[in-house]
């Protein structure tokens, strides 16, 4: 089934309540590349516990995460708008603050490729996140 499109065009993006279980581990792997397990374990289990969402949209994510806007022929973006347009919830996105003062950037501990795919369809897309502090 397809899902309802916008007065522009872009499709209205659905999401799901909360992450989802398998989006912890895949944010805790990514993020064990930059901190020692022992930190990686106290983000994660910040973000498991986080019961509010915040909303930002796709533009801004990765303006704050200084990442580049992967192609649609991404496998892993064209498979997340395929979702979007089909009208399958999405899972809220796994973020770790940055900081103006030591200038370091946003992270994206889960849902690069949710983002990207967002932001294809819309980039002024309100996408929920999960956000906290390192």
């Amino acid at each position: 089934m397809s899902n309802k499109s916008k007065a522009d065009g872009a499709t209205t993006v659905l999401w799901k309540a909360a992450p989802q279980e398998h989006d912890f581990p895949a944010a805790a792997s990514y993020l064990s590349l930059l901190a020692l397990d022992d930190q990686v374990d106290s983000i994660v289990g910040a973000m498991k516990h986080h019961t509010v969402l915040q909303h930002f949209k796709a533009k801004d994510i990765l303006r704050a995460a200084r990442l580049p806007l992967l192609g649609t022929d991404n496998p892993h973006v064209a498979a997340d708008l395929s979702k979007i347009h089909h009208g399958d919830e999405i899972s809220p996105i796994l973020l770790v603050r940055g900081s103006i003062e030591d200038a370091r950037p946003l992270q994206i501990a889960d849902g690069y490729h949710r983002v990207c795919a967002c932001y294809h369809n819309d980039e002024n897309t309100d996408i929920p996140c999960v956000l906290v502090e390192l």
